[in-house]
């Protein structure tokens, strides 16, 4: 019987501590524990020397404090720190106001409030202890392990280890300097998510830029922009969702993607691009053109595949365009299926049926290259089944063909054209380039012309040529065409066309950087300061 009893009163007990426990922990009055001396006088308590107080989980110290029962509130004076038991969150001011009804404080002044490795200074903070957000306002300074973040305003939210900074941000790490006016810092991965305007200055120089956000790794180094720009002093990546790899020098681009070499004065463009720093290589697909500066002209390359390799240390640097090649120049324009420039020497190979005009002429064959030199045509290659037609005066079709061709340009004419194997000529003889008295037919396994304004004015013949003439009445398609011919100036690609391939948006040449703006900001004196001076101008005007 006694064990019984025993029993019975041991299970009250327990379970009257537990409920006793529960009600402790859901108790939100305030209580004292230590002070070294205590007044109460109209329904305040004053608490004076070495203070201690508590709240649910929160531990309350500080030199003194106004301790208001009936509304379950202090204020709090000198060295106030209020330290969680269970959470390690500590906070520390030189006053605070304290609500134990809505668990709200309130610090100010030389505010620290300090979760982990993450600690937060400010002079304005209002912490919910219910939700676990802190809030501050009129600046703020956020220091971990790797960043330092400053802004005028900010949030945080101690449960999902996230602060949002408004206003004048600023991420400060060894690495990059980081400016916004909108960002969230996740304080566990490090990360830095930021809204609108982003600029960041890296110690090397770089500029990293985005005009509608971005996403920073601060640890890893990887960035992802938005309408983002990254440049130094050799190369601009440009596009509307850019992706950079800062430790292995890696870029890759999406929609509206452009790359540009400064050194050889070269700009890619394409729907998708990735590049390589180091290696100085980048592919670009959908859509792809090139820009290839020059002081006074521009060429332009159009293709569905562009691949540029400009490393130091190789010594072939080269630009490889592929499928639906055409390129444009004030002085030329042509097409070909693909494409290879040598930047060494500014030679262009087109190949599979390459097509090129330079304004009276049209040479064609299985493969070809040109050079440009002093920003002109200068010279041209044809290999098999060459074939060039130049227009004269009147319009006729002066036509050439063989093995093999090189043709000489001066001032961006054709001047000199040299035939080796199976030569064919075929020009019209003028009378003072008003009259066409017939054409002359060639063939030789050499042939050498010499021209003017498109005109033959010189020729130059193997051993043993075959002519014939025919005169300007007996003149048909066949004894007026070379076999092989076809003028197809129709396929010409203009400037008009490459923009109708990509109409390019040109960069704004200065656009907005928070950098720009000055760190000074001017402060608007108080209504205390603001009715302190008109308090001494009137002491000096009633004492006149």
């Amino acid at each position: 019987m006694t064990i019984r009893i025993s029993t019975l009163l041991l299970f009250f007990l327990i379970s009257f501590l537990k409920v006793a426990s529960s009600f402790a922990q859901e108790n939100s009055t305030l209580e004292i524990l230590n002070a070294e001396m205590l007044k109460g006088e109209r329904g305040i308590e004053r608490l004076l020397g070495n203070v201690r107080m508590r709240h649910q989980n929160s531990l309350i110290f500080c030199d003194s404090a106004h301790f208001f029962r009936e509304q379950n509130r202090a204020q709090l004076y000198g060295r106030v720190r209020i330290q969680d038991v269970e959470d390690p969150i500590t906070t520390t001011s030189t006053y605070a106001e304290y609500d134990g009804n809505t668990k709200i404080a309130k610090l100010r002044n030389k505010v620290v409030f300090t979760n982990q490795q993450t600690t937060l200074y400010t002079e304005f903070l209002d912490y919910n202890r219910e939700t676990n957000v802190a809030n501050y306002f009129n600046k703020g300074k956020v220091v971990d392990s790797v960043n330092v973040l400053t802004s005028e305003t900010g949030i945080y939210e101690v449960n999902y280890e996230r602060i949002t900074f408004q206003e004048n941000v600023e991420l400060v790490n060894p690495d990059y300097t980081l400016k916004s006016n909108d960002l969230i810092y996740l304080t566990i991965p490090k990360t830095a998510q930021t809204q609108g305007l982003t600029n960041i200055v890296s110690k090397e120089g770089y500029n990293l830029d985005a005009q509608q956000g971005s996403f920073y790794n601060t640890q890893s180094k990887q960035f992802r922009f938005f309408d983002g720009i990254v440049e130094n002093e050799e190369t601009r990546v440009k596009a509307d969702e850019l992706f950079y790899d800062e430790p292995n020098g890696y870029y890759e681009g999406k929609n509206d993607v452009r790359i540009l070499n400064k050194e050889r004065n070269t700009e890619v463009f394409g729907d998708v691009g990735k590049y390589w720093e180091e290696r100085k290589y980048s592919e670009v697909f959908g859509k792809a053109l090139v820009r290839r500066y020059f002081e006074t002209d521009t060429l332009f390359v159009a293709a569905d595949t562009l691949i540029s390799h400009d490393n130091e240390a190789d010594s072939i640097k080269y630009l490889l365009a592929f499928h639906s090649v055409r390129l444009v120049k004030s002085d030329l324009s042509g097409r070909a299926d693909s494409l290879y420039y040598n930047y060494a020497d500014s030679s262009i190979q087109l190949f599979r049926d390459p097509v090129l005009w330079n304004q009276k002429s049209q040479i064609s064959a299985d493969s070809m290259s040109f050079l440009i030199a002093n920003e002109k045509l200068d010279r041209v290659f044809m290999k098999d089944k060459a074939f060039a037609i130049m227009t004269d005066t009147l319009l006729n079709f002066n036509q050439m063909k063989g093995r093999k061709m090189t043709g000489y340009f001066k001032e961006g004419q054709m001047e000199k054209l040299y035939i080796e194997g199976n030569g064919e000529s075929l020009y019209f003889a003028l009378e003072a380039d008003t009259l066409t008295q017939g054409v002359n037919r060639i063939l030789s396994a050499t042939i050498e012309l010499t021209f003017v304004d498109g005109a033959i004015k010189k020729s130059n013949f193997g051993i043993r040529p075959d002519g014939k003439f025919t005169p300007v009445q007996k003149i048909d398609d066949k004894t007026g065409r070379l076999e092989g011919f076809s003028w197809r100036i129709e396929e010409k690609p203009s400037k008009k066309d490459m923009d109708a391939w990509r109409k390019v948006i040109e960069i704004e040449s200065k656009p907005k950087n928070l950098f720009d703006d000055p760190d000074v900001s001017l402060q608007m004196p108080s209504d205390g300061q603001i009715q302190k001076e008109l308090n001494k101008k009137e002491f000096k005007v009633n004492n006149l």
